[in-house]
């Protein structure tokens, strides 16, 4: 029998599984469980010690992502209201679903060597192996090295479970197209990139996916178009903030500001013409810019071995510039080292106080963050460092001050970090009072206060590409 004819026997899609509650699992899985087409949802959690406390919170509607989330608590809070979305660690389950989706991190153990981790993906994929039966569909969401869909993934499920993808079962990719802060309206208003490892599985995977469409459509290709795709479009954004960062420290250099120089390129617009800009800052995080130029250039190297034509040992572009951005929390320290030494004051030994340890301004979302490199730096610098963040309860191995108050209080510098919606609100009168310096130091690395306001009250000001503001006449 053809796959094509043992999905016609089996029927609709009807029962859904995710495997994964996290950024991209939870809100898939609440919105395959609010469409009628589908009868219901297993959200798969293992319960381990740092992140088995989400089974109980979702079976009670509760979302353990913090930070604003539009949407997504009441949805959840509906599903399983209505008994079409439970939370498990019985993988078992699996064995009664028609489709099941893997939403699971694939961060990198050395990005020099290339080298994933792919520990926790794998072991989901022999999961849904070891239960699956005939008939079914196994959609990769995670971002991976191309070529992974129709190697290493389909042999596992293959050897886990004796049955021949494309024969007995549908295995495809579709990448997840999400940002934090709004989870559930770009799963509903983003186009859906679905590749299968044949027709019948690009098929029965736009099948899934189609229901929880609102805006967008589905585009189908193969598997390895797929992974190339999400690695790609990742890849080519984190390019284009890189050209910003690197703009943005070319105006510091030569004493303009970087904002006019954006408006006035922006400004070039006509049939055929786009020059917009992405923005500069203090740096990138996240789970996905930080990785998957790795993931590209690993699936060239080897899916393109000996094939690739490329200037000979020239760097890669992709790798250039993550170098960039990798390097714009070092150059806040810069700016920090500077204002404190316009202010007299050694960097050893001084306070800072770090404002926003989430990646994303308004999120809890502290994966790669940017601050982190930046937090080093200062300590090795030899400063006391406090850090608040509204959003962020707990980080590993840091110690979150309740209040930007208590955080800021005699601070020799504070360092805004995130863009977050309390820290655009800072009166400066306020914050010099509580630091009880003469001229404190404020370094602005997501352009969100007003240089002006703050170099009146007082303070020494520095902010990424604001090289007309950067060496301003300090005021008594």
């Amino acid at each position: 029998m053809t796959l094509d004819a043992l999905i016609k026997k089996r029927g609709p899609i009807r029962k859904i599984g995710v495997i994964g509650m996290g950024y991209v699992g939870i809100p898939a899985a609440a919105l395959f469980a609010d469409s009628p087409k589908f009868e219901h949802v297993y959200g798969f959690q293992r319960d381990s010690p740092s992140s088995g406390y989400k089974i109980a919170m979702l079976n009670r509607g509760e979302s353990p992502l913090k930070g604003e989330e539009p949407g997504l608590e009441a949805l959840l809070k509906k599903v399983v209201g209505v008994h079409k979305f439970e939370c498990t660690a019985d993988f078992s389950k699996i064995a009664g679903l028609d489709a099941v989706t893997l939403s699971i991190q694939t961060p990198f153990l050395d990005k020099d060597d290339l080298i994933p981790d792919f520990s926790a993906l794998y072991e989901g994929i022999r999961n849904v192996g070891r239960n699956m039966r005939p008939g079914m569909l196994v959609v990769l969401e995670s971002t991976i090295t191309p070529g992974t869909t129709i190697g290493p993934a389909r042999a596992m499920l293959e050897e886990e479970s004796d049955l021949i993808a494309g024969v007995d079962f549908a295995l495809a990719h579709a990448p997840e197209r999400v940002m934090v802060g709004r989870l559930i309206r770009n799963i509903r208003e983003h186009d859906r990139v679905v590749g299968g490892i044949d027709p019948a599985s690009t098929a029965r995977a736009a099948e899934l996916y189609s229901p929880l469409l609102t805006v967008g459509k589905v585009i189908p290709m193969t598997a390895t178009a797929a992974e190339v795709t999400k690695t790609a479009e990742n890849t080519f954004r984190d390019l284009q903030i890189a050209a910003a960062n690197e703009l943005a420290l070319y105006c510091e250099a030569m004493g303009v500001n970087f904002y006019d120089v954006r408006g006035g390129i922006d400004s070039l617009k006509g049939e055929g013409i786009t020059r917009a800009m992405l923005w500069p800052g203090a740096g990138v995080g996240g789970h996905c810019l930080t990785k998957d130029t790795y993931h590209l250039e690993r699936g060239v190297k080897q899916l393109g071995k000996d094939i690739l034509d490329y200037p000979e040992k020239e760097p890669s572009l992709f790798v250039l510039a993550r170098t960039i951005n990798d390097f714009m929390p070092r150059h806040m320290l810069r700016l920090t080292s500077d204002g404190l030494a316009r202010a007299g004051t050694p960097i050893r030994g001084a306070k800072i106080a770090l404002l926003g340890w989430a990646f994303l301004a308004n999120s809890d979302d502290t994966r790669n963050t940017p601050s982190g490199p930046f937090r080093d730096y200062l300590i090795a610098a030899g400063t006391t460092v406090t850090v608040h963040d509204p959003h962020v309860g707990h980080a590993p191995g840091l110690s979150l001050t309740p209040s930007h108050e208590e955080a800021i209080r005699g601070a020799d510098a504070v360092v805004v970090f995130a863009g977050h919606r309390q820290y655009r609100s800072l009166d400066p009168r306020q914050v010099k009072a509580l630091t009880r310096k003469e001229h404190p130091v404020i370094v602005d690395g997501r352009n969100i206060i007003d240089p002006d306001a703050w170099i009146g009250a007082g303070f020494i000001y520095k902010g990424i590409g604001r090289g007309d503001k950067n060496n301003h006449p300090i005021k008594d």
